[in-house]
């Protein structure tokens, strides 16, 4: 089978999680529109912000991909045809469908866009991929459940011109190809149009009827059972296997999660795929880099068979804030920057940016836009100027370890 290098697609849930993205070296970005998309909680794109998305990752190379990925109701069809015009209009790329109605108005109303099935669609085998393609698909997102072994048999079994996509980091759902209904039987969000409340993710304990308010805990940990709990994706250890299962693209989740997120994640797995496509030892400091984002406790999935019940707590390992973004520098490393979290002068922070390797530092005095000293900018946005030891690319991002674990 022949090996080919995937491409890299990355989260763009608003304009800056996009720039980062793009910049941290993304082929390729997916972002939804203000409707019809599988995260509604995400910053998303309006009608009047997609063209300028879209001409920043078209001017750098980068392709952008729409998500139309919920399955309407018959009240809101109506209102597709014109959405998807839009996306066409504003030169989008592909769009990453789940619904036939959709996918269907979308070949008649946006014809200069690709369509890609989304993983809502659960293909899970030869024939509904190729029965896809036969459609007008030119791409499908596996259902997450596949092994690696699947994924080769399907590979071998289908066009060679039908993409095949896989996720390669980031939340999993205990829901199948997460269509599920708890979110919207308990609080009224439907998870299958973009309003999950992530119930799977709550404590439980067990009440008897005829004793209201005795909580007897299903013991797991101290703390209570978490019996619908899933571990985080993370495949950063694993490129070669998933380029030798054949598949065309590697899609990074987290639309919902940070700029900073989006930035880090993107930047390793794109030093990852290409040492391991060019033959060259990956530097470990880039699977390092994973664990200095927001997560879950990672696992690889379904990839190499049943991962098996997770029956500890939930909660996001937090160990690293993001201090100030890099607007500007000079030769020198003269930088100027955007305050996000307090820091201050004498402390050790990292520094990381597109195509540059973390190094740490000691926080020099800095200069206000006053050009008196500063010892701790304060104010979220505030803009200062820090001596780096060398010059780093704008949107560079200064952090410190700080431990947010026991936050929820």
């Amino acid at each position: 089978m022949e090996r080919r290098k995937p491409e890299l697609l990355a989260p763009a849930g608003d304009m800056e999680k996009l720039k980062m993205a793009v910049l941290y070296g993304a082929n390729a970005v997916y972002l939804g529109g203000t409707a019809f998309g599988m995260r509604s909680f995400a910053g998303n794109f309006t009608d009047e912000e997609l063209p300028a998305a879209v001409r920043f990752a078209h001017d750098r190379g980068v392709r952008v991909h729409a998500t139309v990925n919920t399955m309407p109701r018959s009240g809101e069809v109506d209102a597709l045809p014109a959405h998807l015009e839009r996306l066409d209009d504003a030169g989008v790329d592909a769009l990453i469908l789940a619904d036939l109605g959709a996918f269907t108005l979308a070949g008649r109303y946006a014809p200069r866009c690709q369509r890609h099935i989304s993983t809502q669609q659960s293909v899970a085998n030869y024939a509904c991929a190729a029965a896809w393609y036969d459609l007008g698909a030119s791409r499908v997102v596996l259902a997450r459940e596949l092994s690696l072994e699947e994924i080769r048999e399907i590979r071998s079994r289908v066009p060679r011109e039908l993409e095949l996509e896989v996720f390669a980091h980031g939340a999993m759902c205990v829901s199948y190809s997460g269509r599920c209904l708890l979110s919207n039987y308990m609080t009224g969000r439907d998870s299958n149009r973009g309003e999950c409340a992530q119930p799977c993710r709550y404590q439980y304990a067990l009440m008897e009827e005829k004793r209201p308010g005795e909580y007897f805990p299903v013991f797991e940990d101290e703390k209570g059972t978490y019996i619908m709990n899933s571990r985080d994706m993370c495949m950063i250890d694993h490129i070669g296997d998933l380029m030798d299962a054949g598949v065309d693209c590697l899609k990074l989740e987290g639309r919902a999660k940070s700029a900073y997120y989006a930035a880090i994640v993107t930047g390793a797995y794109r030093h990852v795929i290409d040492d391991t496509a060019a033959g060259r030892e990956v530097d470990p400091v880039w699977r390092n880099e994973v664990e200095h984002v927001s997560h879950r406790h990672y696992s690889t999935g379904f990839y190499y068979g049943q991962p098996g019940q997770y029956v500890q707590n939930a909660r996001y390992i937090r160990q690293w804030q993001v201090c100030a973004v890099v607007t500007g520098c000079d030769g020198d490393g003269n930088a100027m920057l955007s305050l996000r979290n307090k820091f201050t002068a004498g402390d050790t922070v990292e520094v990381v940016g597109p195509d540059t390797k973390p190094f740490s530092m000691t926080v020099p005095v800095m200069t206000g836009e006053d050009g008196m000293p500063l010892y701790e900018p304060k104010t979220p946005q505030t803009v200062f100027r820090m001596k780096l030891p060398h010059p780093v690319p704008p949107m560079s991002l200064i952090r410190h370890a700080v431990d947010l674990s026991g936050r929820k």
